[in-house]
C-alpha cells in the first residue's frame, strides 16, 4: 500500500460528488449556485489560485464572479463592493483572495462579508460556531485534510496531534475540528522551544507554516500521519513543503506530497463550501 495521499484523485472523486449535487440545485432554483471573488492586487500565487478556482467552479457548474482590482484600491471601494455583493440574489458565497495589500485592513474586510455568504469560513461568526462545536462554514484547508483522513481511514480518537502554525485559516481551526474528532492537540509557533521533540511525540503532524522544510523528516515517529499545508517556490523553481518529505517517508505511515497533497482539497472544499451556503440561503 502506498504512502502517498493522493490528495488529486480524492479531490476529483469529491468535485464529481459536488457536480452532482450542483445539478440538481440547479433543477430545483432554476439557477447555479454563484461565488464572488475579490482578488487585489498582482501577486502571481494569488492569481494562479484565483485561476484554478475559477475554472474548478466552471467544471463543477457553479458560476463564478471574478472582481479583480488595482493594488491601490481604497478600504472604501473594496468594502463597498463586498455590500453590494451582500444584497445580490445570485451571490451565493463571497471569498477574499489571501494576502490583502498593506494599506487594507484585512480583519474589517472579512468582518464586512454576510457571514451566511462567507465561503471561505473565515468570519467570526462562523469561526465562533466552530469553537462551540457546531460549526456552519468551515474553513475549507482544515474542511479537506479532515476528508483526507477520513478517507485513508486514518484512527484520530485518543491521537496524539501536533500543528505547526496557528493560523485563523489553518492552524487554529483544524485545531478544533481534530479536538472534535477526540485527538489530544498540540499548536506549536514561532515561539515553541524544542520543536523537534514535540512532533517526534506525535501520531498526526500537520505543517502549516509556509516555511520550507521547518520539520525535519527525522523527526518524524515511526508510523505517524503527515500532512504538508505549506507550499514555498524556491530558487530553482521547484515547489516544496515544510515538510523534509524524502526523510520523511521513511518514517511516516501516511504523507501528503507537495504540490498535489493539501491544495487540490483546499479548493475543492471551496467548491462545497459554496453549495452549502447556496442551499442554506434558499431554506
Amino acid at each position: 500500500m502506498s504512502k502517498i495521499i493522493d490528495g488529486k484523485a480524492l479531490s476529483l472523486k469529491q468535485r464529481d460528488i459536488i457536480a452532482g449535487q450542483v445539478s440538481e440545485f440547479i433543477n430545483k432554483y432554476g439557477r447555479s449556485p454563484g461565488l464572488a471573488v475579490i482578488l487585489v492586487g498582482d501577486d502571481p500565487a494569488s492569481r494562479v489560485y484565483v485561476k484554478n478556482k475559477r475554472i474548478a467552479c466552471e467544471k463543477a457548474g457553479i458560476k463564478s464572479f471574478d472582481y479583480h482590482m488595482d493594488t491601490d484600491i481604497s478600504q472604501t471601494e473594496v468594502v463597498s463592493l463586498i455590500d453590494t455583493l451582500n444584497a445580490e440574489d445570485d451571490v451565493d458565497g463571497i471569498l477574499v483572495q489571501l494576502p490583502l495589500p498593506d494599506h487594507l485592513n484585512t480583519q474589517e474586510i472579512l468582518l464586512r462579508i454576510d457571514p451566511s455568504k462567507d465561503a471561505d469560513g473565515f468570519h467570526p461568526y462562523n469561526l465562533g460556531r466552530l469553537l462551540m462545536g457546531s460549526p456552519t462554514i468551515v474553513s475549507a484547508t482544515p474542511y479537506g485534510i479532515m476528508l483526507m483522513l477520513k478517507e485513508y481511514n486514518v484512527s484520530i480518537d485518543g491521537k496524539d496531534a501536533i500543528i505547526v502554525g496557528r493560523s485563523n485559516i489553518v492552524g487554529k481551526p483544524m485545531a478544533i475540528l481534530l479536538m472534535m474528532a477526540h485527538a489530544t492537540v498540540t499548536i506549536c509557533h514561532t515561539h515553541t522551544k524544542d520543536l523537534g521533540a514535540k512532533v517526534k511525540s506525535a501520531d498526526i503532524v500537520i505543517a502549516a507554516t509556509g516555511r520550507p522544510h521547518i520539520i525535519k523528516g527525522e523527526w518524524i515517529k515511526d508510523g505517524a500521519v503527515v500532512i504538508d499545508v505549506g507550499i514555498t517556490r524556491t530558487e530553482t523553481g521547484s515547489l516544496v513543503g515544510d515538510v523534509e518529505f524524502d526523510e520523511a517517508i521513511k518514517h511516516a505511515s501516511l504523507i501528503t506530497p507537495v504540490p498535489g497533497g493539501v491544495g487540490p482539497m483546499t479548493i475543492t472544499m471551496l467548491l462545497e463550501n459554496t453549495l452549502k451556503v447556496a442551499n442554506g440561503r434558499k431554506q
